[in-house]
């Protein structure tokens, strides 16, 4: 099967045109796909499942799936310094901040178990593949083990899918082997191109997609994680960000099939609180 007829199988399937057999087992919303969730849970470091007859995600352990994040254009050194701190606190996955931070963060999460994480083309994803490349390993090259780029929205939306698959590509390349996970903006996609950004960026060799950058019109929701962990099955990571900053919805997203959150009311949220 070529990309273009997976491509528009999928759209097919999705939007209606073609009829799934009743057990789907690639939904991880519906009862007949919670083994896949088990399964993904275990293969992100899961010591132990319980569970009732009603088997679904569970969010025990929720720190180990978040970003910590802290992006705004005007973070302050002491700000970022606090982020690590919480981050080492609370176990996070990582930390995400802007490049000029990642090599500060790295010298203060070095053996504490929580990576960095820095965004490359960021957050319009208008920039030349080539400039997305060098930002992309000079971060490695810092100190950071993930990188979240975005994608290049209106190639996508022209389109341009080539193009599109090829600026990917080389930010996995260069970023190896720090694992890249492609940030859609789901808030400017339509359905069809959303799934047409999944499947692109898993050809390209990514290893996650993502909903959002928290700059757009919009962040995550609900449907569009179902959507884009349907696309691209166990093989990637699905991160949901935006707009998440409170513990029933962080665990609403991984229901829905995120296996990684980006936030920055992250304390509140493994603390089970309301963000102010």
């Amino acid at each position: 099967m070529t990309l273009d007829e997976r491509i528009n199988r999928i759209i097919a399937e999705e939007l209606g045109h073609v009829h799934r057999a009743p057990k789907c087992n690639w939904c991880w919303v519906c009862p007949d796909c919670k083994t896949e969730v088990v399964t993904h849970l275990v293969g992100n470091g899961a010591a132990r499942v319980s569970a009732n007859s009603g088997l679904g995600p569970l969010h025990g352990d929720m720190a180990k799936t978040i970003d910590h994040t802290l992006l705004k254009a005007e973070a302050t050194q002491a700000q970022v310094e606090k982020l690590c701190q919480e981050a080492a606190e609370y176990g996070f996955a990582s930390v995400c901040v802007n490049p000029t931070w990642a090599p500060l963060c790295h010298k203060l999460l070095r053996g504490s178990g929580v990576m960095v994480c820095t965004v490359v083309g960021f957050p319009l994803g208008a920039t030349t593949t080539e400039t997305k490349a060098f930002e992309a390993h000079q971060a490695v090259e810092c100190g950071a083990a993930e990188i979240d780029m975005v994608i290049n929205v209106g190639r996508l939306k022209s389109g341009d899918y080539d193009t599109v698959e090829h600026d990917i590509y080389h930010v996995v390349r260069a970023s190896a082997p720090a694992h890249v996970k492609v940030i859609i903006e789901t808030c400017f996609l339509t359905d069809e191109e959303k799934i047409k950004a999944c499947v692109l960026s898993q050809e390209a060799g990514a290893h996650f997609v993502k909903t959002s950058t928290g700059f757009g019109s919009g962040g995550a929701k609900m449907e569009d994680v179902a959507l884009m962990r349907r696309v691209v099955g166990e093989y990637l990571g699905v991160k949901a960000s935006g707009g998440i900053r409170e513990y029933e919805t962080a665990a609403q997203m991984i229901e829905a099939g995120a296996s990684r959150l980006g936030a920055s009311a992250s304390v509140a949220i493994v603390e089970k609180k309301q963000a102010a």
